[in-house]
């Protein structure tokens, strides 16, 4: 697994990990890798890249059939797909809503802590807890202190622990304890062969890592709807980018008509995805074990920021968060505060591994049947990231992104975006509300 000048060990590593959970065949075909991410820094963040696209792509060839040859990847590519947020136009202009001014790290009165304010929920979260002068009066508070406060008026906020903090932290050792990655049978049922083309995946994601996953399915040739409810609709700019190749409808899950509409859905589905914070969502039957019984040929997966064991369980939580929390933003920081990764990419993983954990779960049902409940979780990401094997640092580079680009029509002018590296481009542009409706397509094969 080399370009010649660079061992992608970190890579390999990885995509044996993913193997491991799905049950795959022990082994991979040889991966070649053309080039540099641009995503160099202190962890291997280059082998994380390459490794969870990598993992997704093999699944994808493997359940469709298509050859079990070398697999050849462009890094610059999947360095690019992982910001693809920073790409992203609408008839040239900027898309997405990049990081509002209160989503950045504040000097605490013993450190450091990182808001998250892109929300108007969020924001009005930690100003009750701040008041307008933000910079003041997080300057009177202890780090861990203010982090519980905010959290506690429903805000989104993390403290900047060093790696050995946070690994002496309840949470911490919660995460430590789980894998990258885990599968179950959780449902009895018959054999299924449903083709990766027309596949249908119920999107119940939101933010990037979620909305990744759902994306590169939607790349494999999956029939991906996402919902999301009337009461907090998501960045129109931001969808342009994550919603890619996907129909998007609004349902409220607390109306009838609209609840009977998602079961309908339901039972004609044979994937959900589910990002949102764990346990808002049991209410309204939609847990696993609950889907489980009422759906079971269904693949279910559900990704969370902080894993769902530890006190920190049922937590808000964005990439940027557990960056601060688990260390990451230590590592990457200097005299002027903390740093960041050069890529959302425990989002980005994330997303990709949850790709990979879908395709692997459906190669499972076709052999064994049953359904199936996989789940994975940002901090669990950067549980691997700081324990994987170091590489030798990438070079210094910057990739030209024009070659990797696509443009797609919507109604609202020509969506720019970064092609799936790896994956066919997207047929359409995000179908944004009021434009799609809540029904399947109908099947490929008949």
């Amino acid at each position: 697994m080399a370009d010649g000048r660079f061992t992608w060990s970190t890579a390999a590593t990885l995509i044996a990990a993913v193997r491991r959970a799905v049950g795959a065949a022990e082994g991979a075909p040889e991966l070649a890798v053309d080039g540099w991410t641009g995503l160099g820094g202190r962890l291997p963040v280059p082998g994380l890249a390459v490794g969870a696209v990598a993992a997704q792509l093999l699944a994808a060839r493997e359940l469709s059939g298509a050859g079990s040859g070398p697999l050849t990847l462009d890094a610059g590519h999947v360095g690019l797909a992982f910001r693809s947020e920073r790409f992203a136009r609408l008839d040239g202009r900027p898309a997405g809503p990049g990081f509002a001014p209160l989503s950045r790290f504040w000097r605490t009165a013993d450190g450091w802590l990182r808001l998250h304010g892109n929300y108007p929920h969020h924001r009005a979260a930690a100003l009750a807890v701040l008041g307008d002068d933000v910079e003041a009066a997080a300057a009177q508070w202890p780090d861990e202190e203010l982090e519980t406060a905010v959290v506690a008026a429903g805000g989104a906020a993390a403290a900047v622990r060093t790696v050995a903090e946070w690994r002496g932290h309840p949470q911490g050792r919660a995460v430590a304890q789980l894998p990258l990655l885990s599968l179950d049978r959780v449902a009895d049922g018959a054999p299924r062969q449903v083709p990766l083309h027309g596949l249908r995946v119920l999107d119940l994601t939101r933010v990037i890592a979620g909305p990744v996953a759902t994306r590169t399915l939607a790349s494999h040739g999956a029939d991906v709807l996402r919902i999301d409810g009337p009461r907090r609709p998501d960045d129109r700019g931001g969808l342009v980018d994550t919603g890619a190749g996907k129909r998007h409808v609004v349902l409220g899950l607390a109306a009838a008509a609209d609840r009977r509409t998602v079961e309908e859905l339901l039972g004609q589905a044979d994937v959900v995805v589910q990002g949102y914070r764990p346990g808002a969502l049991d209410a309204f039957g939609m847990d696993p074990a609950a889907l489980a019984e009422r759906h079971p040929h269904l693949v279910t997966v559900r990704l969370s920021a902080w894993g769902m064991r530890g006190p920190w369980g049922e937590r808000r939580g964005f990439d940027s968060l557990v960056q601060a929390a688990t260390g990451i933003a230590d590592l990457y920081g200097g005299p002027d505060g903390p740093g960041v990764l050069p890529a959302q990419a425990l989002d980005h993983g994330t997303g990709h591994l949850a790709a990979a954990l879908v395709l692997g779960a459906l190669a499972r049902q076709r052999t064994e049947g049953g359904g199936w409940y996989g789940e994975l979780s940002l901090a669990q990401t950067a549980h691997w990231l700081l324990d994987a094997p170091a590489q030798r640092p990438e070079p210094a580079v910057d990739v030209d992104p024009a070659p990797y680009l696509v443009d797609l029509p919507t109604p609202e002018g020509t969506a720019t975006v970064v092609a799936p590296p790896g994956s066919p481009a997207w047929p359409t542009a995000a179908v944004l509300p009021p434009d799609a409706r809540p029904v399947w397509c109908a099947r490929v094969d008949g």
